[in-house]
């Protein structure tokens, strides 16, 4: 089994993915999912999810079609939990509660949260540590799937993802945005995975402050 796969089911499997490599095939550079299909000797999988390029952290994939019909569903219907990490340098404009609004379009294939629209986002997080370290970790739990929800959440707070740096993130060695955990029920099973992220001096920096949260489905979400 592949270095990439860090949970085995017969039905599925949980891979992690590195910080800077793109979901899909990209003009000369191959994406996560062919690396992963090459590396697992061209086994069939259905991709349920995805990541944008700066983000590392754990993928879902379906080993078969019938499999990949239910996690589709399961995601549209939100019963689905992940939870993701991140690093910010800037202090945010609340520590903890709900980010809410519309997905706007912008420029450069940027996107932006408004008041109005169609593309409704919804996104609750705490977040930890002092900023006379410089520093601050969010734990974030998208529940909405939008295209850059969370970087463009956490810029709309005014702390941009340490890294990020094309919605005014500080230059990094990565984009410091991990998908931390995957909490759902499968066949009357519940499963949950967590991993923490394996690249990034910053997120090294910050192992004490995590070690001492707790597994983000025993945290104290606002109520929906």
């Amino acid at each position: 089994m592949s270095n990439f796969v860090v949970y085995d089911h017969p039905d599925f499997l949980v891979a992690i993915k590195p910080a800077g490599l793109s979901f899909h095939k990209e003009e000369n550079e191959l994406g996560f999912v062919e690396v992963l299909r090459q590396t697992l000797g061209e086994m069939p999988l259905w991709p349920v999810h995805r990541l944008d390029k700066l983000t590392s952290g754990l993928l879902l994939f379906a080993k078969n079609a019938e499999a990949a019909s239910y996690f589709g569903a399961a995601f549209a219907e939100h019963r689905i939990n992940k939870y993701y990490l991140a690093i910010s340098d800037k202090k945010p404009s609340k520590k903890q509660g709900w980010i809410k609004g519309a997905m706007e379009k912008g420029r450069g294939g940027s996107w932006r949260l408004s008041r109005d629209g169609k593309l409704k986002a919804a996104t609750q997080f705490f977040s930890y540590g002092d900023m006379l370290y410089g520093q601050r970790l969010f734990v974030l739990r998208p529940l909405s799937g939008r295209t850059h929800q969370l970087r463009v959440a956490l810029k709309s707070l005014g702390s941009p993802i340490l890294g990020d740096e094309r919605y005014g993130g500080t230059p990094a060695d990565r984009g410091y945005l991990h998908a931390w955990g995957l909490d759902f029920d499968y066949q009357g099973e519940q499963q949950r995975i967590l991993l923490a992220p394996e690249s990034g001096s910053a997120f090294q920096g910050l192992e004490a402050l995590l070690a001492t949260i707790d597994s983000p489905w025993d945290l104290p979400w606002p109520s929906k």
